[in-house]
């Protein structure tokens, strides 16, 4: 519960990027012992979510503008190859999951439920290229998409990217109901780079806003 609730509040924005987090103020804020509060975040410093300085201590990550098209282009090498795998064994009921995600997605977006945006994208993602049966894969592409949630919730926030982003997943379903590989393929490479790069672009704005003597 107490990794949930401090996830759950890095993800939405509650602790800005480099935000310092003492354990005594959280335990208190959370109503726990400052060991669950030490465990959690060993562990959202396994998911990429919290770093530890020497002399700060424990503050939540922060990624450059660079590791962020970085971590886009690996999510677009390794979900293409992925879904080239896939394709030729998705059948029906694989595309039914995906497009039942899609219409979840879409009511999340409607309610305003930030905190379901980014597990419903993960679901759709991996519902699409669970038929590749690359387990190792997954696992790897999962702790990228972790990687990459607080800033998808930013792009749907800021940037009004949730409706683009279902219309492009909703274009990629047809395309592998078609079976057409290769439309497949360059939709979803464009997809995941074209929301990366409007990531960079916003926190470009995002930064130079909050820096002494800009904007």
């Amino acid at each position: 519960m107490t990794v949930e609730a401090l996830r759950e509040r890095i993800l939405r924005g509650d602790y800005p990027e480099g935000e310092p987090l003492r354990q005594d103020a959280l335990a208190d804020e959370l109503g726990v012992s400052r060991i669950p509060v030490r465990e959690a975040l060993r562990q959202l410093e396994a998911e990429g979510l919290v770093t530890f300085s020497p002399h700060r201590g424990a503050v939540v990550s922060t990624l450059s503008l660079e590791e962020i098209e970085e971590l886009f282009e690996l999510r677009a090498d390794i979900e293409c190859e992925l879904l080239r795998r896939a394709i030729p064994n998705t059948g029906a009921e694989h595309l039914t999951r995906a497009n039942d995600l899609l219409d979840e997605f879409d009511a999340a977006l409607a309610d305003r439920e930030s905190e379901r945006w980014g597990p419903l994208n993960w679901r759709f993602h991996s519902a699409l290229y669970a038929p590749a049966r690359r387990n190792l894969t997954m696992g790897v592409l999962q702790k990228l998409h972790q990687h990459s949630d607080r800033y998808f919730r930013m792009h749907v926030v800021l940037a009004r990217g949730g409706a683009l982003a279902n219309q492009q997943h909703r274009e990629i379903v047809d395309a592998v109901r078609a079976q057409d590989v290769k439309a497949a393929l360059r939709l979803l490479r464009a997809h995941i780079l074209g929301a990366g790069q409007a990531l960079v672009e916003l926190l470009e704005k995002e930064r130079g806003a909050r820096r002494p003597g800009t904007g």
